[in-house]
């Protein structure tokens, strides 16, 4: 049971650690029609996530391969019952990952606009989508005892779930907001500022609607008021929250970042820990759902694959951190001239 629990917590910490990367990276893309006012201020809010937005997408992998080598048969039900939503979000990723590429390809206003479109898409649909697919997770999903799903993508369209989404959207468009904050300057800058403290009020009403909303149609508070220590998590995501605010006040962007990180793993976590022992709660049968006892693998391949986690996602953090500080430098127009620029 030891290791099923375990391998339960770092299946939620990848999610949270991708939530928390690739969080900016939607934020940035979904603001990119807004915020630039010239080609040239949209080239480098690109170009301000240009050097990582493709290695964050390494903790999606990450999520997913976990999900399908610890949790088989969660990842099974998963992909089955959650295959259109999933299959959108895929296709978001792609067209996200094209119109960085393609932008600068023609040089004409028409071309350019077209893709600024296609990035706003891919990147404010998965941040969405994502949303509803982890409250829908949160919530119970309507599966039988054979993990068949009883349901359809409008299913998941459900109150409660797109209040997720709604807040997941919240909550990378302010992130990303900070990170424009930080790598960024002169008017650009500020427009990202004035909209992380726009945003910033508005993220606490939905945050305080999702968990209020949360106590009604999720069970998610059992496992707290099982246990009341485990509401230090809910404290300091709260914390974290207010210490955005507070270190936008001071002009202390990056540590206000570093506040909007750990309110978006926080907020995971109050989902993860009240999912706890399930993975994939089934709202037909409580007896019908995917837990982290009857959907692992066998322990030999958890005990495995745990020395796999312990040597390489050290590498790979070592690895992004040495990127994050090599391309630490504001972005500026001079740096827009480079050949590899986007």
């Amino acid at each position: 049971m030891t290791l099923q629990t375990t391998w339960f917590f770092l299946w939620g910490l990848l999610w949270a650690i991708f939530f928390m990367m690739e969080g900016f990276d939607f934020g940035v893309g979904t603001l990119l029609p807004f915020i630039g006012k010239t080609d040239d201020e949209k080239r480098i809010m690109i170009n301000a996530i240009g050097p990582t937005w493709n290695g964050n997408e390494v903790w999606l992998i990450t999520a997913g391969g976990v999900t399908f080598a610890a949790f088989p048969k969660v990842y099974a039900v998963m992909f089955s019952s959650l295959y259109s939503a999933l299959m959108l979000i895929l296709f978001a990723l792609i067209l996200r990952g094209v119109s960085f590429e393609f932008r600068s390809k023609v040089e004409t206003p028409l071309w350019r606009k077209f893709w600024d479109g296609c990035s706003f898409v891919g990147s404010a649909a998965p941040a969405v989508l994502f949303g509803v697919a982890f409250a829908n997770i949160f919530k119970g999903i309507p599966i039988d005892q054979n993990g068949i799903y009883q349901g359809n993508l409008l299913t998941l369209l459900n109150p409660y779930g797109l209040c997720g989404g709604i807040l997941f959207l919240l909550l990378f468009l302010q992130h990303g907001a900070l990170w424009l904050s930080i790598k960024t300057g002169n008017g650009l800058q500020q427009r990202a500022i004035q909209t992380a403290n726009r945003l910033w009020p508005i993220v606490l009403v939905a945050a305080v609607v999702f968990l209020v909303f949360s106590k009604f149609a999720t069970r998610l508070y059992d496992n707290y008021l099982k246990h009341p220590a485990l509401f230090l998590v809910v404290l300091i995501t709260v914390l974290a929250l207010l210490g955005v605010k507070y270190f936008l006040k001071n002009q202390r962007y990056g540590m206000a970042w570093i506040a909007s990180a750990i309110t978006i793993v926080g907020a995971t976590f109050f989902g993860v820990i009240g999912l706890f022992p399930s993975l994939f709660p089934s709202s037909i049968n409580s007896s019908f759902s995917l837990t982290a006892f009857n959907a692992s693998s066998s322990p030999l391949t958890l005990t495995i694959m745990l020395g796999v986690v312990a040597v390489f996602i050290p590498i790979v953090l070592a690895y992004q951190a040495w990127t994050y500080n090599l391309f630490s430098s504001k972005t500026t127009p001079e740096d827009l001239a480079y050949e590899d620029a986007y």
